[in-house]
């Protein structure tokens, strides 16, 4: 049965049915009169407003015959006192209002059914989000519900433009997917794209939320560790991202926007970097490159020199291993590669109260005894530990494990190979770069590739924003 009936008994035993009312204790459903009808209520139990629906039900039961109109178009006008109130007579689409939170409201001899958007849902407050932390700027973040987190950008962004369209995906979770975009100034065609392939995904649920999406969207290369998308918990980013026409996905149950097409350098960016004057946000943008640089090529030029001590600058020579090498450099460097992942998920499990004695007993450990006990040297703790501090210098998680899998791929070539092998694997970092598409099929290092001097000025430094020109 496709669509409902006018008879509320028939209504009533096929979507009890349908939401296995008695064996979901969760799934409530009221039988009242209204205007000497037979009505019934059906709602999930968490999701909907308690003050609202009390106040409702004593409107309801104090409706007379003679008010009650003849049909439910015009029952939803004059007797429904709330907001947010649909007609639907689809039953796909009630069981999914149902079992998103909405009130169904069934009257006898009406022929469609009443919606009533009086839902909640459990949500955490607005505060700063652990990851995207700046040293100026607001301190609200995005939250698991997707209502709250358009709410946050469209504070920002009071325009008529902005435009926030509703989708869903799954065929099971029927997750609501949110596109958020400027009118006038997103690419309409990239946008039907992106409408086209939510559309057509054929997926039983969006386990994992905004990257099992992610997943279904670029479908191509997965090979290729550099994001394709960007990720971000702050509403004035996502609001900044919009401006410049850009296409944010929001997920609900997921505290974080995507940001559609990205570029390398726009993963790179950061809002502190618009949060101070253009010479200090300069200094913070180019030493963020530099770092990422330096992380990518420190440990495996230091393999290199020792494996070619006679390249090694005069006056430098202080940088060559002092001590006895128990274990080969290679193996050093790869062993302690896994071992900074092994603290983090420790650290990540870690109850708050028991993190900061662990993590002094974790440096003293296996720090100090590690060299001491002969498993590493003092230089190789020295550069690992620079280039795991280092990492945490990005924001972008995906852009620091992709510089460490080629950083990795690296070490391993030039124990292999030396300097070909070093230079082999330079060249792979700048393949895998340069190879690299965005979702909407552009250069991934756009205004590099293809050149645009003034929009890479504008990328490498940070200059007056557009409102401050004359």
């Amino acid at each position: 049965m496709e669509k409902m009936s006018a008879s509320l008994s028939e209504n009533m035993t096929y979507l009890g049915g349908r939401l296995g009312v008695g064996t979901n204790f969760d799934v409530l459903y009221r039988v009242v009169e209204i205007g000497k009808k037979q009505a019934c209520l059906y709602m999930i139990d968490g999701f909907c407003k308690d003050e609202v629906m009390q106040k409702l039900m004593q409107h309801f039961m104090g409706i007379t015959a003679d008010q009650m109109p003849q049909d439910a178009h015009e029952m939803s006008k004059q007797l429904v006192p709330y907001g947010e109130v649909d007609l639907q007579d689809d039953w796909a689409q009630i069981e999914y209002a149902v079992m998103s939170g909405v009130v169904a409201l069934f009257i006898e001899g009406y022929e469609k059914c009443i919606l009533i958007d009086a839902r909640t849902y459990p949500a955490r407050s607005v505060s700063e989000p652990e990851k995207d932390k700046v040293m100026r700027g607001s301190k609200d973040g995005f939250v698991e519900t997707i209502v709250f987190n358009t709410a946050l950008i469209r504070r920002r962004i009071r325009s008529p433009q902005l435009r926030m369209e509703m989708m869903r995906a799954g065929k099971s979770s029927q997750t609501d997917i949110v596109l958020c975009y400027m009118q006038d100034r997103a690419d309409l065609a990239f946008l039907q794209r992106i409408k086209d392939r939510i559309s057509s995904l054929q997926v039983d649920a969006l386990t994992l939320n905004q990257e099992s999406l992610a997943e279904c969207l670029y479908q191509r290369k997965w090979y290729n560790p550099f994001p394709k998308f960007k990720y971000t918990e702050r509403p004035d980013t996502a609001a900044a991202q919009v401006l410049e026409g850009n296409i944010i996905l929001l997920v609900d149950n997921s505290p974080s926007a995507m940001i559609t097409p990205t570029s390398f350098f726009d993963v790179a960016e950061e809002a502190d970097d618009y949060y101070f004057p253009p010479i200090t946000g300069t200094y913070l943008r180019l030493s963020r490159m530099l770092i990422a640089l330096i992380t990518y090529f420190l440990t495996p030029t230091f393999l290199l020199l020792m494996e070619y001590p006679q390249w090694i600058p005069k006056g430098f020579e202080f940088v060559m291993v002092q001590d006895t090498v128990n274990i080969p450099l290679i193996w050093q460097f790869l062993i302690l590669e896994l071992a900074i992942d092994g603290l983090k998920l420790a650290a990540v499990n870690t109850p708050n109260m028991l993190s900061t004695p662990l993590s002094v007993l974790a440096a003293l450990v296996l720090g100090e005894f590690s060299v001491k006990s002969g498993w590493f040297n003092a230089e190789v703790m020295l550069y690992m530990s620079f280039v795991a501090v280092a990492n945490y210098t990005q924001n972008s998680y995906e852009l620091g494990y992709a510089l460490k899998f080629m950083r990795i791929l690296n070490l391993i070539l030039t124990a292999l190979f030396g300097v070909w092998g070093y230079v082999a694997g330079i060249a792979i970092l700048v393949i895998s770069i340069v190879t690299n598409r965005t979702i909407s099929d552009q250069s991934y290092l756009y205004p590099l590739i293809p050149f645009n001097a003034k929009q890479l000025a504008h990328q490498i430094f940070r200059t007056r924003l557009p409102e401050a020109k004359k």
